[in-house]
């Protein structure tokens, strides 16, 4: 679905939806995840070194972190967020970064970052913190198997997403909020690892995020997958030296967003021109038959053109999967 010009009827439709959410999530948000105490973290000094020891040493902070994160939640008598922590402070998890205050905020990694030969950065989309990292775990760790030996996959939940049933997730204010945090992370992960390939994936709102930030973002491909827009009308607008890919699996709701953008008084509704578009001119592969949440799914077709994608390898032209 191309971009349309402002007062077209899905634009129309888009305002609708935000005067919608506007009335419902004041009666539908009342206990948010953000309501759960959590200690603040240690101050860490910047990661400048990627050998084996500096990395399981920063590892074994943030695990006392997530642990006193978990006696909080736990005596605040929330035992799904304390159990949910439990899991997250198992002595093979590997966290570089932990605040659990205000939702979560955490960056994991999946493989063997100091011997990574290539990088994959996950940024989510909605809905993602503490209490649902579960679906963003089983992506990465998919991900992470389907590239093999020498890669290595950072999920960064590195800001406050927007609930999927809010005016948040229409506008781009939460991405232009989250925007400078990933500049400065894939920025560090470049100078920790100047040889590996690094490529940045964008799921859903993520896509959002990645568009405001991508000037910034010394990368080989930024790849916008199930996604809303990118907060502009082309890939031009973006400002970036890398590839910009785009797919979307044949059963995602989202290709049924309007699409497009509004100036308003407040501010800026909408999310941008369609990526998977010829007029926004990115490179689109092979998504398959899947729905929003299935672009990690093992054996499909998106999994297998994501892992191709961060291997510098062209993506194939399957259509389903086998």
């Amino acid at each position: 679905m191309a971009s349309r010009p402002r007062g077209s009827r899905p634009l129309r439709t888009l305002l609708a939806a935000f005067v919608v959410t506007s009335v419902v999530v004041p009666v539908s948000g009342a206990a948010r995840p953000a309501a759960v105490p959590a200690p603040a973290p240690k101050a860490l000094a910047p990661l400048r070194s990627a050998t084996p020891g500096a990395l399981a040493e920063r590892y074994a902070v943030n695990r006392v972190g997530i642990r006193a994160a978990e006696r909080m939640a736990e005596g605040h008598g929330d035992r799904a967020r304390a159990e949910a922590l439990r899991g997250m402070a198992g002595p093979a998890r590997q966290f570089l970064f932990f605040d659990g205050r205000n939702g979560g905020r955490t960056t994991e990694v999946f493989g063997d970052l100091a011997r990574a030969e290539r990088i994959a950065v996950l940024v989510p989309g909605s809905d993602t913190h503490l209490d649902r990292y579960a679906r963003l775990r089983s992506g990465a760790l998919a991900l992470q198997r389907e590239l093999g030996g020498r890669s290595a996959v950072l999920a960064w939940v590195g800001y406050r997403t927007p609930s999927t049933v809010s005016p948040d997730v229409l506008t781009p204010g939460r991405a232009a909020e989250a925007a400078p945090g990933l500049r400065a992370f894939v920025g560090a992960v470049a100078k920790l690892r100047p040889t590996a390939r690094l490529s940045v994936l964008c799921h859903s709102y993520g896509a959002v995020v990645c568009g405001r930030a991508a000037s910034g973002l010394n990368v080989a491909d930024l790849v916008l997958f199930g996604s809303p827009g990118a907060g502009v009308e082309n890939v031009s607008a973006l400002h970036t030296p890398a590839t910009v890919w785009a797919g979307r699996g044949d059963d995602d709701w989202i290709a049924d967003v309007p699409h497009g953008q509004l100036q308003l008084p407040f501010g800026t509704l909408g999310l941008g021109a369609d990526p998977v578009t010829p007029e926004f001119g990115a490179r689109v592969f092979a998504a398959g038959p899947g729905g929003h949440s299935d672009y990690l799914k093992p054996g499909s077709v998106s999994l297998r053109n994501l892992a191709r994608i961060v291997s510098g390898q062209a993506p194939s032209e399957e259509r389903s999967d086998a």
